[in-house]
């Protein structure tokens, strides 16, 4: 998939900064465009086609294989698409990976991890091994602050929060127990050597493809942990055996996504998006840090996230940053509220959003600055 030479100015189209469901490239836009009434001489729709037919099974085998390709998956880690978003497998996961007597060792950093805490609340014996949120989560856990059991079940990790805007660069070292991570908001937006992980999960809605669809990489020993009693469908082994067409997936979702893999893999993998991605966060971030306080970013500068910028306007007063959203929007730079948990102004630069999005962005923060500070 060729990418795109037109800028969202030529096309008329927003500069999309939205969390999820995020921008997507518009060479994806547009060859789902060109295929919708009529998937490559089919004369059907994807999402007219049975999830058993010769022409689907294509589409999902091909997003798998160009997924392991684009991660380098190992042979022994299965991956499959599901359903019910990355707040799904906080139900999931600890049904298939937990073992009795060992509990989940939690590293808390923002509202997914709480939210992941409060579904192992329902049954799941767990711990705290590190928690930053007496400091509301402006930095990462530091290594010494994080105590992980050898005997826990698995350590769960939020690799990106998306609310509060920080990201861990290094991981944690957990001596042999399973990391287990949410990755949603920043699978593929830079290598990940999936052998430090038990198992990787993503909502696609970010840096993927559309809402709907999930993407779970999982060593196959760990699947194999289950008891077989658990339901059919929250078994990981059910998706692993019947290659994600147990029942019917979010065949439309899925397809997209085999799009957006495509379009990564022609504009050079993830290691070209770390290379984007570095450079679109170095401009918001010396914007921020230029603007003589004018504009702050709450996040200690070692935890901050390139995929979620978060910043306050005028120390943070409410009316300012409100007519901030309201102008932004209205010169179609779109999204830029922050969460409503944390206020302020949130940016998500997601892999689709181009330097030109953001060198837009901080060009209307600095006649901002100018005609109200």
């Amino acid at each position: 998939m060729t990418s795109s030479t037109l800028t969202a100015t030529q096309t008329g189209r927003a500069h999309n900064f939205n969390a999820g469901p995020g921008a997507l490239p518009l060479p994806v836009l547009e060859r789902i465009n060109q295929e919708l009434t009529d998937y490559r001489g089919t004369g059907m729709s994807v999402m007219e086609m049975s999830h058993r037919s010769p022409e689907f099974e294509g589409i999902i085998a091909g997003a798998e294989a160009k997924l392991r390709k684009l991660m380098a998956v190992p042979e022994d880690y299965a991956v499959i698409f599901v359903q019910g978003g990355g707040s799904g497998q906080f139900t999931m996961v600890p049904a298939n990976l937990f073992i009795a007597g060992k509990p989940v060792d939690v590293l808390h950093t923002g509202m997914w991890t709480a939210k992941a805490i409060a579904e192992l609340k329902k049954g799941t014996p767990y711990r705290l091994a590190a928690s930053t949120e007496a400091e509301k989560f402006t930095r990462l856990p530091r290594k010494d602050e994080i105590q992980i059991s050898p005997d826990a079940s698995y350590v769960h990790i939020c690799t990106n929060n998306t609310i509060e805007g920080s990201e861990w660069n290094e991981l944690p070292e957990t001596g042999g127990v399973p990391l287990v991570a949410d990755a949603s908001s920043n699978i593929l937006s830079k290598p990940m050597d999936v052998s430090k992980y038990g198992l990787i999960f993503a909502g696609a809605q970010k840096n993927l493809g559309p809402s709907g669809a999930t993407v779970v990489i999982v060593r196959k020993d760990l699947a194999e942990r289950a008891d077989k009693n658990l339901p059919t469908t929250t078994q990981y082994r059910t998706h692993i055996k019947e290659k994600s067409l147990y029942h019917t997936p979010p065949t439309f979702a899925v397809y997209i996504i085999g799009l957006v893999l495509d379009w990564i893999e022609a504009e050079g993998g993830a290691t070209a998006m770390a290379k984007r991605n570095e450079a679109k966060a170095k401009t918001l971030y010396d914007a921020i840090d230029g603007s003589g306080g004018y504009y702050t970013g709450p996040i200690e500068k070692a935890s901050r996230s390139k995929m979620n910028v978060t910043f306050r306007v005028a120390g943070g007063n409410e009316e300012i940053e409100k007519k901030f959203a309201n102008e932004s929007g209205a010169a179609k730079l779109v999204g830029l509220a922050g969460h409503r948990s944390v206020g302020g102004m949130r940016a998500s630069l997601y892999n689709a959003v181009g330097q030109d999005a953001v060198d837009a962005l901080v060009s209307f923060m600095a006649e901002f600055k100018r005609k109200n500070g």
